[in-house]
């Protein structure tokens, strides 16, 4: 009975131990959440002026004839995959997984993987990776969206994928983080026929090439901030859950151990009676 309760006690700090360690990574990701927040709010008002710039060239007096437009047989697909550095975030990764196997089954693909996660599952599974520089999704910064946008314009343009697509996770909310999906190039057109008056210097192909690596870093750059408040947001409910989790199990153990150390007070008292009255 002694060695069944010295175990329980064990037990009980083993699982005190854990629940201060998840309580300290809830607060760590709470506090980086907040963070990532205030980024993504930064952000959308660069991305939106980029597009906004990108259709007033569509639509400019001039026309605008570019290989950014023009629609072309799909026999490649570019993915750019946004997943974590590290687990402890739930399903996080694995539901970003699942979704691009289904959506990505029986096509040709090349893969852009951005965290170490990522890169980790589409290396052992054989893909074809086309840029693998940037294994930390943390250390990612919008000079490195800004050379990777450059990258994929010059590799669509050369014809190296007809394609390109950026798969991350969108925040919804505290409770709730989806997969999600954006189809980068080719552009789509507006539909807006209204004429822009905007004369573009030397000529609104040559603006259009200045703009899209821009645009293409400021979606990647976006899709980064989202992505990344999303894990976040996914480790703090992960933590939060084990936590939790981790209460009730003490007092469940606390629960046994007092049941048992009234059982080896009740089974002592009863030695002790039964001695007095052979006495």
């Amino acid at each position: 009975m002694a060695s069944s309760m010295k175990d329980i006690k064990n037990r009980i700090k083993s699982v005190e131990g854990t629940m201060q360690i998840t309580k300290a990574m809830e607060l760590v990701a709470t506090s980086k959440l907040k963070k990532a927040r205030e980024r993504i709010e930064k952000t959308r008002p660069y991305f939106d002026f980029l597009k906004e710039t990108i259709h007033d060239i569509e639509n400019s007096s001039a026309g605008v004839n570019s290989d950014f437009y023009k629609d072309r047989e799909i026999n490649k697909t570019c993915i750019v995959v946004i997943a974590g550095d590290r687990g402890l975030a739930g399903g996080f990764n694995s539901n970003l997984f699942k979704k691009i196997i289904a959506d990505c089954q029986d096509k040709d693909v090349c893969v852009v993987p951005i965290g170490k996660k990522a890169g980790e599952f589409f290396v052992k599974r054989g893909y074809d990776i086309l840029f693998d520089s940037f294994n930390i999704a943390e250390n990612v910064g919008i000079a490195d969206c800004y050379d990777l946008g450059r990258f994929l314009s010059k590799a669509y343009k050369s014809k190296k994928f007809d394609r390109l697509v950026v798969y991350y996770t969108h925040f919804v909310s505290m409770m709730s983080q989806t997969p999600a999906c954006d189809a980068v190039l080719p552009l789509e057109k507006s539909g807006d026929k209204k004429k822009n008056l905007t004369l573009y210097e030397p000529s609104p192909e040559s603006a259009l090439e200045s703009i899209v690596p821009l645009y293409i870093s400021g979606v990647l750059y976006g899709a980064m901030a989202e992505s990344q408040v999303s894990e976040f947001g996914a480790r703090r409910m992960a933590m939060d859950n084990a936590t939790k989790n981790a209460d009730e199990m003490i007092e469940n153990l606390t629960l046994k151990y007092n049941r048992a150390r009234q059982a080896a007070i009740t089974q002592e008292i009863t030695e002790i009676v039964s001695g007095a009255e052979a006495l």
